[in-house]
């Protein structure tokens, strides 16, 4: 069976060697590869894995260009890359226009390293301008291994964002809501949803991961490990393990990603 992995990071080389480490140490999650393009490439060819969607994250408005440039230089038939935005930066709109003008199918976003809760009003003509552009909204939901619980992400504020935003193509990472899968539950299964799977099973159990796979509509699922963060071969196992039924697996680990991503 064919694998989409839509959930991984990789930076260039000279900036890898110095973040993978102190990502990893400030939470605590030891890293399993070592950030680089190259590294990615060979764990994919391992997994087999016929594609990644790779997630870059601008914490700073400043660093849009060179995200943006670097995504250039390094998709491929193999790699897709989501570039990001800052949601502070005053040209937010024009560059996500620039990112769609370029060929970019989504951005990622991260409440927690950007600083911004999901459903606050600045954010509004972002969604907005995404949703025009028909981008993918890739955001980091639930809460962050390297952060205080703070609510920023949670189910709640997704299902506000979806409902104000019909039509908005909106992927809620870590199965939902990380650590917070009993308001996924109560907020999102059922829902117009994207829910991506990536370094949750260990943390939500395989019960529950299953029960969440299951309720959600078959469509509506992604496979994602988040490597560095997590090993590409021990994810495919760990889903693998959940059993579910032959064609929602086959929807989840290629069938979604491959029409989203128009491959």
């Amino acid at each position: 069976m064919p694998i989409i992995d839509f959930h991984t990071h990789a930076f260039p080389d000279d900036l890898a060697a110095r973040a993978v480490p102190a990502i990893a140490k400030n939470a605590g999650v030891p890293a399993m590869l070592d950030g680089k393009v190259v590294s990615l490439l060979k764990s994919m060819d391992q997994a087999g894995i016929e594609r990644s969607v790779v997630c870059s994250i601008a914490t700073k408005p400043a660093q849009f260009q060179k995200i943006l440039d670097w995504s250039k230089s390094v998709r491929s038939s193999r790699l897709v890359l989501f570039p990001s935005i800052h949601p502070a930066d005053p040209e937010a709109r024009e560059h996500i226009r620039m990112i769609h003008a370029e060929g970019f199918l989504g951005i990622k976003l991260h409440p927690y390293y950007q600083e911004f809760d999901l459903d606050e009003p600045r954010m509004e003509k972002i969604y907005e301008c995404m949703r025009e552009c028909g981008l993918l909204v890739f955001c980091h939901t639930g809460f962050d291994v390297a952060f205080p619980r703070e609510c920023r992400a949670d189910p709640e504020r997704i299902w506000k964002v979806i409902t104000k935003f019909p039509g908005l193509k909106f992927v809620a990472t870590h199965m939902g809501a990380w650590e917070d899968w009993n308001e996924v539950e109560r907020w999102l299964i059922g829902k117009p949803v994207l829910l991506e799977t990536s370094f949750s099973i260990p943390y939500c159990g395989a019960e529950l991961a299953r029960r969440l796979l299951m309720a959600h509509p078959p469509d509506c699922i992604l496979f994602g490990t988040d490597s560095p963060w997590a090993g590409q071969a021990d994810e495919i196992e760990r889903v693998k393990a959940l059993d579910l039924p032959a064609d929602r697996q086959r929807k989840l680990f290629y069938d979604n990603a491959r029409r989203l991503l128009g491959v």
